[in-house]
């Protein structure tokens, strides 16, 4: 049981790595908020309610009024990415919202100015900027982020920091227990300059956690989802969330996935495809980058509908005939730049067998879902950094598309959406001083 969160003082320090279309549009969006002329739509810590009490003392409140949440006027951004343009340069060239949007806070958008990133071209082989730092190895390229967070700290003069990865899906780093299995041969890896297992974000991960600010990762990398990892943000005492934004095709996922199985019918298939052109897009068209968000978006499905537990409805569809048949693609396509397309095809079977199908075609807009989770991770690690929570955020796993878990122990993550929503309401709950009320069946 965590206990009650501690009301923030000062300011909020918000530093996101990746000053692109998600950063950018982000950003603008708390900017207008503040002024009032826009609104935070999508983000459940601006607008959802909850229960808190039971029976005759039973009330629903917004979590502002659950527990001390920092307030939007209180945040200050910073960004590091590999191309100089500042925040307003940014949201203008990522064409994800109309220029009158931005306009309104150009003041402010303009004096953020990206840090120079940690960066290495084979991890990101479609990104050629030249806003890099020189650094001599990864302990030395962890050193330049950390004196980064302090001279921000100092400069804006923010109370604490959070820190957000909203850059680009890296090359897939498997895990290997001899360099990520415990911190000691993490940080002798950095400092033998292992490239090839250590990942710029994990650099930045590590600083973050060094320097006592969260770690949000919000790309399917390789990166806090390591033993090294949890006991560094255990012995830091520091909360860590990850990974991957849920926004298009896999919130449909985790939402849909649920009815089938509630109502038991059976699975045969189930074929999802993308299409966007953004900066994420032109990385995931690199085969090597694909495979980490391909593992990300895969393991939504398998912890959902699972054939051990019914072999009638979900053991069939593949060669092996032990398991429906489920594929992800995503291709990169310019014209659509920020409007991503999902579309699904589903394979059921129902009452004696018999096939039937189901298609969902989702037109969003990849920022605009994301925007909203990057506010609420970043609202909600804070509380729990207050709340004197620390590792691994189980409850934040509503906003992610593989939720971190101790696959050491063979903890299976929880991507079921509603039950997401039950951890969720229970952890803010505790840290509001009340009693987490709700059972996950």
């Amino acid at each position: 049981m965590s206990k009650k969160a501690e009301a923030p003082k000062g300011k909020l320090g918000v530093m996101v790595v990746g000053l692109g279309a998600v950063s950018s549009t982000f950003m603008t969006g708390v900017l207008m908020a503040r002024k009032g002329l826009a609104k935070p739509i999508g983000s459940m810590t601006q607008y959802d309610k909850m229960r808190v009490g039971r029976g005759a003392d039973a009330k629903y409140l917004h979590y502002k009024d659950i527990v001390p949440l920092a307030d939007l006027n209180d945040i200050e951004f910073a960004a590091w990415d590999v191309y100089p343009a500042n925040a307003y340069e940014s949201a203008i060239n990522a064409e994800v919202l109309k220029e009158k949007d931005i306009n309104p806070v150009k003041d402010e958008l303009e004096k953020i100015k990206p840090m120079k990133a940690a960066f290495d071209h084979n991890y990101a082989k479609r990104l050629d900027g030249d806003n890099i730092k020189a650094c001599k190895d990864r302990w030395d390229m962890t050193e330049q982020i950390r004196e980064d967070i302090r001279r921000f700290k100092k400069e804006s003069g923010v109370d604490r920091v959070v820190v957000l990865w909203a850059a680009s899906t890296e090359v897939y780093v498997p895990v290997d227990e001899k360099v990520h299995g415990s911190l000691a041969a993490l940080e002798a890896a950095m400092k033998a300059d292992d490239k090839e297992h250590v990942a710029p974000s994990m650099c930045y991960a590590y600083a973050a956690l060094s320097e006592g600010c969260p770690f949000i990762m919000g790309a399917p990398n390789t990166t806090v989802d390591i033993p090294a990892m949890w006991e560094l943000a255990d012995k830091t005492g520091m909360p860590i969330a990850g990974k991957d934004f849920k926004t298009g095709q896999t919130l449909v996922k985790s939402g849909f996935a649920p009815i089938i199985g509630t109502r038991c019918l059976g699975l045969n298939g189930w074929f999802s495809t993308n299409i966007l052109g953004n900066r994420d897009g032109l990385v995931l068209d690199e085969p090597a980058n694909f495979r980490t968000k391909e593992v990300s978006k895969l393991s939504t499905l398998e912890s959902i509908l699972v054939p051990e537990d019914q072999p009638d409805l979900y053991g069939h569809g593949n060669d092996d005939d032990t398991q429906y048949y489920h594929k992800v693609r995503i291709n990169y396509y310019p014209p659509r730049n920020d409007n991503k397309e999902g579309w699904d095809n589903i394979d059921i079977f129902g009452w004696m067998g018999y096939p039937m199908q189901i298609k969902i075609n989702f037109l969003c807009r990849d920022s605009i879902l994301a925007a909203p989770l990057c506010l609420d991770l970043v609202l909600l690690s804070d509380l729990a950094m207050r709340a004197g929570r620390k590792g691994i955020q189980r409850f934040l796993s509503f906003f992610l598309k593989s939720p971190m878990h101790d696959y050491t122990e063979g903890e299976i993550p929880v991507n079921h959406l509603f039950k997401q929503y039950t951890m969720l309401k229970n952890a803010i709950r505790e840290m509001g001083g009340y009693e987490a009320d709700e059972e996950i069946d």
